[in-house]
């Protein structure tokens, strides 16, 4: 149970060590640095960029405003985005679900900033880079910020590929727990050895389309 371990630090800098430290035992890979966002900041900067545009494969209702986004297409300002990110409850694929939607709600961002341009109009821009920086917890490991975001001038949507860790859900001692199957090495050796790109192609069944 991976996110226990955030909880057990008591979130904050606590939490994203022992989750970072936690992370490492499982996978063999060394983070150097993390993110962590708000909701209140994840509604501003999806409100700020103008809403996304998002497409469901199947229905997902609410568990907590009783909102029902249908199947298909549609456009969501930030407390929709926010509502539909958070839930995982009577969906097919449960948690994981939830998982593909939140890797299609960061892929529609990206399409939203990239196809409006919206980078390149200098008030909009500070008003998105302030945005951003309200709702992000940053440990850069000592790197200016200002280098990642050079370093990732370059990431556009159509370069993302969601992958999902081969694993499965089980119930242990009446908890729900997802255990990794045994495909999960040959990706976190993929990670470790960047060659993340050769391990999507020969496995498909693990890749959620965007």
């Amino acid at each position: 149970r991976i996110n226990a371990a955030f909880q057990f630090g008591r979130g904050g800098k606590g939490g994203t060590q022992l989750l970072s430290a936690t992370l490492t035992q499982l996978t063999g890979i060394r983070f150097d640095g993390a993110v962590i966002i708000n909701f209140a900041g994840f509604r501003k900067v999806i409100d700020l960029i103008g809403g996304v545009d998002v497409c469901l494969d199947t229905e997902v209702r609410s568990i907590h405003t009783g909102n029902v986004f249908q199947a298909g297409c549609q456009e969501l300002d930030g407390s929709e985005a926010l509502d539909l990110a958070r839930q995982r409850y009577d969906l097919p694929g449960g948690d994981f679900d939830r998982q593909h939607h939140q890797q299609k709600l960061i892929r529609a961002v990206m399409e939203q900033v990239h196809d409006t341009k919206l980078l390149t109009n200098p008030l909009k821009a500070d008003q998105i880079i302030r945005g951003i920086g309200s709702a992000l917890t940053v440990d850069s490991n000592g790197i200016p910020t200002e280098d990642l975001v050079f370093a990732l001038r370059d990431v556009g949507p159509a370069t993302l590929s969601g992958v999902r860790v081969p694993a499965y859900p089980q119930i242990i001692d009446d908890n729900s727990y997802t255990v990794l199957d045994e495909e999960a090495e040959g990706l976190f050796r993929s990670l470790r050895d960047a060659k993340v790109g050769g391990w999507i192609k020969t496995h498909p069944e693990w890749v959620n389309e965007l």
